[in-house]
């Protein structure tokens, strides 16, 4: 696991421990503006965009990932202007559908 990805958790477990101040510190690490998030995912974890869905009419979510270290985020940004990383993770791979199954049908 990176350090970044080790800093994140250890800052997480930390408030899960905190009762009321917990909210507060997750709300803070995890969740800004969507400038904020995805500044910090490019330049502190070296991140990319790999992905994007949008989830219901007032949420999206994104993959963010780190192709050097495999490192992942998943965020998802509101209608409302907030944006939260929901989990992280690491040994992300980028799987390609073989031609065949690339060219079915959506449900």
């Amino acid at each position: 696991m990176s350090i970044s990805t080790q800093v994140l958790l250890s800052a997480m477990l930390i408030a899960l421990g905190s009762g009321t101040q917990a909210q507060n510190l997750i709300g803070e690490v995890l969740c800004g503006t969507e400038e904020e998030i995805h500044a910090k995912l490019t330049r502190q974890f070296g991140a990319v965009k790999a992905g994007e869905g949008l989830r219901d009419p007032d949420a999206m979510l994104e993959i963010w990932t780190n192709p050097k270290s495999g490192d992942w985020t998943l965020v998802q940004s509101y209608a409302g202007g907030r944006t939260c990383i929901l989990a992280m993770g690491e040994y992300w791979e980028m799987i390609t559908p073989a031609p065949d199954e690339s060219a079915g049908t959506a449900g």
